[in-house]
């Protein structure tokens, strides 16, 4: 089965080699290194610069004759600023003729361009999301999954997300029980928890533009503590509720409980990361009033619940030793040896 990753210059790295250890390590599995033929496809030059300083000898080029493929993955380039005429054209040609294919990271704004995803529901890395939505408005986008199968078509996050996508394919191609043991080996989920929400950049949702609606977002950020409803908030600008809500919706796509909501967890995200504070008292702090809710606006918005995400994401804090060590030196009299040196 051929699996051909079309790597364009600059391509993110472990969008190649993510999904060939996955291939492989399955071929490697079932005692058959013929299951899957792995092939890199470059856009014209014999040799691919990858990111990590890593540069990768293609098997071949989108200007050689075809030959046939099973799977077609579209891989990401992380500088991602031109789409060139040619790749588009080839993938126009050779996509129709494949069992399946997909994209990695901004890999799904080629496919995209090459009008290959009308109808279709996809996904990509969540820093370019918001620019796909634009680039691309009538394509249906999930900006927070993993990786979407619809059809014949796969779409990945990008990055490790790779190989997640491939980690499907073999499960897809082989049984669960295979890419289990893929799985184990690569020491990673077979299907991970939550989407990509949990490990994006806090607060992605920009500042409003209209300076009504700046002034209640800037009162929300520096008082969650308080009641923030949408009459609150709105008599604190003096605004009509009806107005106030229909503005601020206009203004940045979400409603205002929405945006509370979104503050609270990220601010409480914040918390679970560099602090050891119990997670009553950060639902308090937050506005979150008790656990239970805090639990729920995690769950409903990054897909995971307060206490994963601290076990996952938090910062290592120095031990009550090496506290008092670094105390030590910073109280006590340098001594004479120390001075001198």
């Amino acid at each position: 089965m051929r699996i051909v990753i079309l790597s364009p210059p600059g391509v993110q790295s472990l969008d190649i080699v993510g999904p060939a250890e996955v291939f492989w390590e399955a071929a490697r599995r079932l005692g058959d290194m013929d299951a899957y033929d792995i092939q890199i496809m470059s856009t014209g030059a014999p040799s691919v610069s990858g990111t990590g300083q890593l540069r990768f000898l293609a098997d071949r080029t989108i200007f050689d004759p075809d030959e046939p493929i099973d799977t077609l993955l579209v891989a990401g380039d992380p500088s991602f600023q031109t789409i060139d005429p040619d790749v588009i054209a080839w993938l126009q040609r050779r996509v129709p003729m494949v069992r399946r294919f997909g994209s990695i990271c901004t890999g799904v704004f080629l496919l995209a361009a090459a009008g290959l995803l009308e109808g279709k529901k996809v996904t990509t890395h969540w820093e370019c999301a918001d620019k796909f939505a634009r680039d691309f408005p009538a394509i249906d986008l999930d900006h927070d999954a993993i990786y979407i199968r619809d059809g014949a078509l796969i779409t990945a996050a990008g990055v490790t997300s790779g190989i997640d996508l491939a980690l499907s394919l073999v499960e897809e191609d082989h049984g669960r029980d295979i890419a289990m043991i893929v799985a184990r080996y690569m020491v990673m989920f077979m299907k991970r928890p939550g989407g990509q929400s949990q490990f994006s950049a806090h607060l992605v949702g920009q500042m409003s533009e209209t300076t009504l609606i700046q002034k209640a977002q800037e009162y929300v950020l520096a008082n969650l503590g308080a009641p923030l409803a949408v009459d609150d908030l709105a008599q604190k600008i003096g605004m009509s509720k009806r107005n106030f809500a229909r503005v601020f919706r206009r203004e940045l796509g979400i409603t205002p409980a929405d945006f509370v909501t979104a503050a609270r967890t990220d601010a409480a995200r914040r918390l679970l990361e560099d602090t050891a504070q119990p997670l009553q008292k950060i639902a308090t702090m937050c506005g979150f009033t008790d656990v239970n809710k805090m639990r729920r606006a995690f769950t409903r918005t990054i897909g995971v619940s307060p206490n994963d995400y601290r076990c996952r994401f938090q910062r290592p804090t120095p031990t009550s030793f090496e506290r008092s060590k670094h105390s030590a030196y910073e109280t006590r009299p340098a001594s004479r040896s120390e001075l001198q040196l």
